[in-house]
């Protein structure tokens, strides 16, 4: 059962429980106990066991229980258990959710009471509790990103789980349901066995419901202010990494920015070596204690100008030259030569970023190619092997690779004149309605590196 602290789930363990064949065995992955407050073994399994090898305790519980063999857990338990879950279609799922704010509410409220359940209704004990918004976003974020990463692995492994929320835990045909689904036979009756605690409206739990008024208003429910992402994930492309074999420095190049001039700089320190395998570069790094690796951002404008002339002007990609032309009716000059005039290079290269944004967004039949995809994409690729120590800005570039040298002992050799590809130089077509243009199309590098309008 994937749940999280105040969302009934230990009523509707009881419930489980009390179904012929099923077993429960509480939250077996806790850090503090393994099954419930206080009990620190099970199955034979100490906690040092458990940590050794979970996976055991899980086999272990399989094995010793008659019929079907459960637990609960908890986002903020053994990670190393999701996994294997996840992938066993023969383990069936429940997901049980609760509004948030009201698990929130009555998390802090058992913290305050010390009472985390209830069997006899004069035991309640009662306390209003103080609404940090701040705490309460952090609360929200886990349980979404938890959620996600339930719902994406049940999605590709093409499993399903059994969804019941905590105000369906009371519904005797709801819990039935969840027979059926487990394969057992259902429940006469619910077990009455623990009692609803702080049952007030949930303003009335709080000693500031107003600022926790203003702090939900302020939350975006509906994920408006998101930029919808349809771009393919990226590989981290470690054979175009390059070496500076003697300085310990690393350059994870983004396609589109100043590869070539950072490269040159590199041959400052001596031999550059590159085509590394992924296994290559970690024993590369291994040798090389105190090595950093770095990237280098280039404004989106730029970046995308020179992708539009070097690859696309330049007949580099004939193939998707071809689909420009023919498909989306661009005006292109022959391959390898620039437009008459600046206006029609500027019309053109407005053309080029309509229709990045198309294919950025999987709305053309071209692949997305490095020189182009966003740089969001490009590091997060990059992270899927490991994320670089820095990321330096091209129109601050020589005081970044000098912090650099300096970061591994070394002097920075000076910055080599960047190459110039021959096509009509973006300062001569760049105005509002470019800038627009590019906002649209990388929208999600704007957010996230901060850019400005290009200032040349």
């Amino acid at each position: 059962m994937f749940a999280e602290m105040r969302t009934g789930s230990n009523f509707l363990e009881a419930n489980l429980n009390a179904m012929p064949g099923v077993l429960c065995h509480g939250e077996v992955f806790n850090p503090h106990f393994i099954g419930k407050k206080d009990q620190t073994s099970l199955f034979g399994f100490s906690m040092t066991d458990r940590e050794a090898d979970p996976m055991a305790l899980v086999r272990a519980m399989r094995a010793q229980t008659k019929g079907i063999a459960g637990f609960r857990y908890f986002h903020d338990h053994d990670p190393r258990v999701v996994q294997p879950v996840l992938d066993d279609p023969q383990c069936a799922k429940i997901i049980l959710t609760r509004n948030p704010i009201e698990s929130y509410v009555s998390w802090k409220i058992a913290q305050e009471t010390g009472q985390w359940k209830l069997t006899n209704a004069k035991n309640l004990k009662t306390a209003q509790v103080r609404f940090d918004a701040a705490e309460f976003e952090a609360h929200v974020s886990a349980l979404q990103e938890f959620q996600v990463q339930l719902m994406h692995a049940l999605q590709v492994s093409g499993q399903t789980a059994f969804y019941i929320d905590y105000e369906d835990i009371n519904d005797l045909d709801v819990l039935n349901g969840l027979a059926g689904f487990l394969g057992v036979d259902g429940l006469a009756g619910l077990d009455d066995s623990l009692k609803k605690q702080n049952p007030e409206e949930i303003t009335q739990k709080v000693l500031n419901p107003d600022e926790m008024e203003r702090a939900l208003a302020r939350l975006d429910r509906f994920n408006l202010a998101r930029t919808p992402n349809f771009e393919p994930r990226r590989a981290p492309m470690v054979p175009q990494f390059l070496a500076a074999r003697r300085a310990g420095l690393l350059y994870m190049p983004v396609r589109g920015g100043p590869v070539a001039q950072v490269a040159e700089w590199l041959k400052g320190f001596g031999e550059v070596e590159g085509d590394f395998a992924q296994k290559t570069l970690r024993q590369w790094k291994k040798s090389r204690p105190g090595h950093r690796s770095f990237t280098v951002l280039r404004h989106p404008v730029a970046r995308a100008h020179d992708a539009f002339c070097t690859q696309i002007l330049s007949g580099s990609f004939a193939q998707i030259r071809e689909q420009m032309v023919k498909i989306h009716k661009f005006d292109l000059p022959p391959s390898g030569t620039d437009y008459a005039d600046t206006a029609g290079h500027r019309a053109g290269f407005i053309s080029f970023l309509k229709w990045v944004r198309l294919n950025l967004s999987g709305q053309t039949s071209a692949r997305v190619d490095a020189h182009w995809a966003s740089q969001v994409a490009v590091l997060q690729g990059f992270a899927t092997f490991q994320g670089p120590d820095l990321v330096l800005r091209e129109d601050r570039l020589a005081e970044g690779l000098a912090f650099l040298a300096a970061e591994v002992g070394q002097e920075a050799p000076d910055l080599p004149t960047a190459p110039v590809h021959g096509f009509k130089p973006l300062a001569d077509i760049y105005d509002a309605e470019v800038e627009t243009a590019m906002r649209e199309a990388y929208a999600r590098d704007y957010v996230a590196f901060g850019f400005s309008d290009w200032r040349g």
